[in-house]
């Protein structure tokens, strides 16, 4: 009998999330799954670690599903590390990161912990993939995207991935009918426009709260925000090497 994968799953939303729930549902459709995730949400913490602070990782039983699960007090990059090197000790075939809730496309990518994750687990030699669905309710549903979640781990698991890549997936908020199937993308070019609002405490200490609008640069058909906008599930492959390859002749020509 040919020998199921071994899966590991994490995300940034916490590990009581309804789409981690969801993934950890789809992956026990794959494989033997086990769970190293956050024990409260991380989102938006990029890629960051715990340096200055102990880490507690504790066995845990969210459901009653045969998976292993393992919450942690660290980051998702953390719960990707204490995997590896603690709780395995050995390397996953794969490791999923989300469902997300909230898209992780275009620049987000560089601020979602969800991808952080997925991103580390690259790092680590493990063929990952981010899953986000653009849709920031709690209560979303993420029915809809069992099977494309499925066939893209399924992918992954039977072709592997280039060295030094990983795959971004974002999914649009829309029915099961009215997905119109996966697009290969690349990564918008957008930023966000931020704004401060400045407040005042019941103690009369002034704070911010951090808002912002985004905006779209790109008018491309290719890019994950025209998938999305345009009822398609998008798929970018993204590489942690950051160096700026073009740029280098041009540096050299400095005077240095």
């Amino acid at each position: 009998m040919q020998k199921k994968p071994l899966i590991l799953v994490t995300n940034d939303d916490g590990i009581t999330a309804p789409g981690i729930r969801m993934l950890i549902e789809v992956m026990n459709e794959i494989g033997d799954v086990v769970v190293v995730a956050p024990d409260s949400p991380q989102s938006g913490m990029g890629h960051a670690i715990s340096v200055n602070n102990v880490l507690y990782c504790n066995p845990t039983t969210v459901d009653d599903g045969p998976q292993l699960e393992y919450s942690c007090s660290g980051t998702p990059a953390d719960c990707v590390k204490m995997a590896k090197n603690l709780i395995l000790n050995k390397t996953p075939d794969l490791c999923v990161s989300g469902i997300n809730h909230g898209a992780n496309s275009s620049i987000n990518v560089i601020y979602s912990g969800t991808m952080s994750a997925a991103v580390e687990a690259g790092i680590e030699g493990i063929p990952a993939i981010g899953f986000s669905l653009l849709d920031y309710d709690w209560n979303a549903d993420f029915r809809p995207f069992k099977e494309h979640i499925k066939k893209i781990a399924l992918n992954v698991l039977l072709n592997g991935l280039p060295d030094g890549v990983v795959l971004n997936v974002n999914m649009p908020k829309l029915k099961k009918e009215e997905i119109k199937g996966i697009k290969i993308s690349r990564q918008a070019n957008g930023n966000w426009k931020e704004e401060f609002d400045k407040r005042t405490s019941p103690f009369g200490k002034e704070y911010y709260w951090l808002s912002g609008e985004f905006v779209n640069k790109d008018k491309g058909l290719d890019t994950d925000i025209w998938a999305l906008e345009n009822g398609y599930i998008s798929v970018v492959p993204v590489q942690f090497d950051m160096t700026a390859h073009h740029a280098i002749q041009k540096l050299n020509t400095w005077d240095l």
